[in-house]
């Protein structure tokens, strides 16, 4: 599979990591909450599909992508920065 990187071009899914699923939204840090910590810790979706996910271009350019792929054929129909390039944390 190649990822087209924006910065960087494409290129050999190996070079990225898989970072996870873009829509999961993290629990306030200073929760409590086991209930809420346990399912997003451990509960996935195994969608069949259109997925939008988040990849690291670790092997280059060490960007962080927001990808939507076809988690059935493997299709990528849309790449872009997480952040915008030269943008602070």
């Amino acid at each position: 599979m190649l990822i087209s990187c924006p910065y960087c071009g494409p290129r050999d899914v190996s070079e990225f990591t898989y970072q996870g699923d873009g829509n999961r939204g993290r629990p306030d840090p200073a929760s409590t909450d086991q209930a809420e910590w346990n399912a997003y810790v451990y509960d996935r979706l195994n969608p069949a599909g259109d997925h939008n996910e988040i990849w690291q271009h670790s092997g280059g350019c060490r960007s962080h992508l927001a990808v939507i792929r076809n988690t059935v054929t493997h299709k990528i129909s849309s790449i872009s920065f997480v952040r915008k390039p030269g943008a602070g944390a």
